[in-house]
C-alpha cells in the first residue's frame, strides 16, 4: 500500500480534478490506492428516494454500479447521511451483524468481495442530494488508519468539487446570457478601453458583415460617423467618470443607404487590469440598433405620451423613417411649410429642437427584443 508520502500528488491532482471534471477517474484511483481499500467510488445520493448515482468509479465492475443505481441504493446502510466532512464506517452506521444479514450486504457487498465501506460526504449544495466519496474495503474491516488517510482528503476533495459546481454554474449562466444576446435584434458590442471587439451577439456580427453603419479596423469599432467615433473613444478610454456620465447617452448614426440607427452606451461595473494596467477585460457596452417605428402600437403609445395630432405623429414617424423636410413633404403629399409647422409643434410637446434629437427620443420607444 503506498504510503503518506504520496499524499502531495494526490492533493494535487484532486484539485487539478476541479478545473478539469474528467480527471475525477484517476482521482479515485489515487484515493482507493492511498487509502487502502478495493474500489473507490465518487457519487450523489438522493436523501429523500435514496436512490444513488455514481460518477466515477474504480475497482468494481460496472455490473455492480448498476446494481447499486437500480436496485441496492435504496438498502445502502447510508440511509442516515453522516455529517458533512466525517468518515464513518458501516458498523458507526448499523448494528454490523444485522448489516451482514441483509440485501446489501448478501447481493452486493459480498459478492465483490468487500466486507466493509468508508463513507464521507463532501459536498452539499444541494442538501437533498449530496456528493459522497466511498472506499470500499476488502474482507477486512475498514480500521483507524484507513479513516485518518481519508480524512486527510476530505478538504481537499470537498473544495475540487465546489470549484466544479462554481465553473459549471458561472458557464451555464454565460451561456444562458449569451443565448439571450443572440435572440435580440439589437447589435451588442462589448468594448474594451480601445474600443476593440472584445465580444459581440448574433445581430452585432451581422451588422459587421453588412460592413455599412459600423466595421472594424484592427479589431477597434468604427462606425459611420466621426463625430460618434470620437465619442465612443473618449468614453470607452477607461475614464469610469465620462463612462458613467454616458449611461444612457445615444447617438444617431446613419448608413450609407439613409437607413438611420442609433447607438447607446453602457458602461460596465466591472473592468479587470493586469499588472501593466491595460484593460484585458470590456470596460463597456454599445448597444446599436435600427430605428423603425412602423408598428401601429409604438405610434400610438407616441402619440399617447406626447399628446400628439395623427398628423404630427406621421410627420415624426416620417422625419425618423425617412430624413428631412423635403423628404417628408414628398412622403406625405404635403407642402414643405405644412411639414415645418407641424415640426415646430412636435419640438415644443416633445421639448428637443433638433431632427436628430427626435430620432433618439423615438429610439427610446422602439423594441430591440423584435424586428
Amino acid at each position: 500500500m503506498p504510503g503518506p508520502q504520496k499524499l502531495p500528488d494526490l492533493v494535487e491532482s484532486i484539485y487539478d480534478a476541479g478545473l478539469d471534471p474528467s480527471l475525477w477517474n484517476n482521482v479515485v484511483a489515487g484515493v482507493r490506492d492511498f487509502v487502502g481499500g478495493q474500489a473507490c467510488g465518487l457519487f450523489s445520493k438522493d436523501s429523500i428516494s435514496k436512490s444513488g448515482v455514481t460518477h466515477y468509479y474504480c475497482g468494481a465492475d460496472p455490473h455492480f454500479i448498476q446494481l447499486y443505481a437500480d436496485t441496492h441504493a435504496k438498502f445502502d446502510p447510508l440511509t442516515v447521511l453522516p455529517p458533512h466532512g466525517k468518515v464513518v464506517s458501516v458498523p458507526d452506521l448499523v448494528e454490523f451483524e444485522e448489516y451482514r444479514k441483509g440485501r446489501f450486504y448478501q447481493e452486493w457487498m459480498q459478492p465483490q468481495g468487500c466486507s466493509d465501506a468508508a463513507n464521507v460526504v463532501l459536498e452539499m449544495s444541494n442538501a437533498s442530494c449530496p456528493v459522497m466519496m466511498t472506499v470500499l474495503s476488502d474482507r477486512r474491516m475498514v480500521d483507524p488508519g484507513m479513516k485518518h488517510r481519508l480524512s486527510l482528503l476530505v478538504p481537499h476533495a470537498s473544495r475540487a468539487l465546489l470549484i466544479n459546481r462554481t465553473m459549471t454554474a458561472e458557464l451555464t449562466l454565460a451561456t444562458a446570457l449569451a443565448d439571450v444576446l443572440d435572440n435580440l435584434t439589437a447589435g451588442i458590442f462589448l468594448l474594451d478601453a480601445f474600443c476593440r471587439v472584445v465580444h459581440a451577439n448574433s445581430a452585432g456580427h451581422a451588422l459587421l458583415a453588412a460592413d455599412d453603419v459600423v466595421r472594424t479596423i484592427a479589431g477597434q469599432l468604427v462606425t459611420s460617423s466621426t463625430e460618434a467615433n470620437q465619442k465612443f473613444r473618449e468614453t470607452f478610454s477607461g475614464r469610469n467618470a465620462t463612462l458613467l456620465a454616458a449611461r444612457g447617452h445615444a447617438m444617431p448614426l446613419l448608413s450609407s443607404t439613409g437607413e438611420r440607427y442609433v447607438a447607446h452606451m453602457l458602461p460596465l461595473s466591472s473592468v479587470l487590469r493586469n499588472g501593466s494596467e491595460r484593460v484585458v477585460d470590456a470596460a463597456g457596452a454599445l448597444l446599436l440598433r435600427k430605428v423603425s417605428l412602423d408598428g401601429q402600437s409604438w405610434g400610438e403609445l407616441i402619440g399617447r405620451t406626447f399628446d400628439l395630432t395623427p398628423t404630427e405623429l406621421r410627420v415624426l414617424l416620417s422625419i425618423v423613417d425617412i430624413g428631412g423636410v423635403p423628404e417628408t413633404a414628398t412622403a406625405l403629399g404635403i407642402a414643405e411649410s405644412t411639414v415645418k409647422t407641424h415640426l415646430h409643434r412636435v419640438f415644443a410637446k416633445t421639448g428637443v429642437n433638433r431632427q436628430a434629437d427626435l430620432v433618439k427620443l423615438a429610439a427610446g420607444f422602439a423594441n430591440p427584443l423584435v424586428n
